[in-house]
């Protein structure tokens, strides 16, 4: 993104701790916002409950790593999509973003072993950007959320097998 950097906005009567739940992405925020919508409807009709999908903002698509990294190292998610939208300036600093932003979240996902999913919109134009985000393109947060919820299931099923139960799928034969 060409230009400044957004504000940073801290929460009224700060003290200087601010918890990852209050941060908000900063660099694209509108594209962003339905990008995340498009990740909870690639969630919809999966049996989870409401309170079972969070959300967390950072100040950008470089920072998506690590935050990924903390969140995934908890133990408590099955799986983390993470979402950013990169658009193109008048600098090389598009591509840096984007290839770091993409290694450290595969670098998550082979250390942890938690499915992490990228869902960055890289684009050379905001129109592009757009299209990508729910427009005729699509919705890469939807694909990155159905990504994260087919590899968790798949770990899940190979935990299965390992143990020696039978995978909860059709046509399945289990062999000792």
């Amino acid at each position: 993104m060409a230009g400044r950097a957004p504000k940073y906005r801290r929460s009224a009567g700060s003290t200087g701790r601010i918890p990852v739940r209050d941060r908000r992405g900063r660099f694209n925020e509108r594209i962003t916002q339905r990008l995340v919508a498009g990740r909870a409807a690639g969630a919809a009709g999966r049996p989870a409950r409401p309170d079972a999908i969070e959300v967390h903002w950072v100040p950008g698509s470089f920072e998506l790593p690590q935050a990924a990294n903390h969140l995934a190292t908890t133990g408590r998610y099955s799986g983390i999509v993470c979402v950013g939208v990169v658009i193109r300036g008048q600098t090389p600093h598009f591509e840096h973003v984007a290839r770091e932003a993409a290694a450290g979240i595969r670098h998550v996902a082979l250390t942890t072993g938690v499915p992490t999913t990228f869902g960055v919109i890289t684009a050379l134009t905001e129109e592009q950007a757009w299209a990508r985000a729910g427009g005729d393109v699509g919705n890469r947060g939807e694909e990155a959320a159905e990504a994260a919820l087919q590899m968790a299931e798949w770990i899940r099923q190979l935990g299965d097998h390992r143990a020696g139960r039978s995978p909860a799928r059709p046509g399945h034969v289990r062999r000792r």
